[in-house]
C-alpha cells in the first residue's frame, strides 16, 4: 500500500504542483487550510504531512500545535516561502522533521519525502 501524504497549503497552485510531483509514488491528499488539515487527520490515516507556514486564519505553526494533541506520531515537513531563520528554528523546535523553502525543486521534495519514509 502506498504511503499517504497530506499536503496543506492555501495556494491552489502549490497544492496542484506538489500533487503532480508526488502522485506517482504516494497517495496524496490536498487541503487548503489548517482546519481542514485537522479534520482530515482525525478521519484519515496519514503517514506524513507537508505543511505550509503562512496561511490565513490558522498558520502552519498553530495547525501543528493542535495536530500534536491527537496525531503526534505523524512526521511534518514545513513548507515556507519566507525562508526566515526564525520560521525554520520555530518549525524544528516544534518538532518538525524537516523544512523546504518554496518554490522548491521537484527532485528535492521527492528526496526529502523519501528520506523521511526511509527512517
Amino acid at each position: 500500500m502506498q504511503k499517504r501524504i497530506l499536503v496543506v497549503d492555501d495556494d491552489d497552485m502549490n497544492l496542484t504542483r506538489t500533487r503532480i510531483i508526488l502522485k506517482n509514488d504516494y497517495d496524496v491528499i490536498l487541503v487548503n487550510s489548517g482546519m481542514k488539515a485537522l479534520d482530515t487527520l482525525k478521519r484519515e490515516k496519514v503517514d506524513l504531512v507537508l505543511l505550509d507556514i503562512e496561511m490565513p486564519n490558522m498558520d502552519g505553526f498553530e495547525t501543528f500545535r493542535q495536530m500534536k494533541e491527537f496525531a503526534d506520531g505523524i512526521p511534518v515537513i514545513f513548507l515556507t516561502a519566507s525562508g526566515l531563520e526564525d520560521d525554520v528554528v520555530n518549525a524544528i523546535n516544534l518538532g518538525a522533521v524537516n523544512y523546504l523553502k518554496k518554490p522548491f525543486i521537484p527532485k528535492e521534495l521527492q528526496r526529502r519525502v523519501a528520506q523521511e519514509f526511509e527512517k
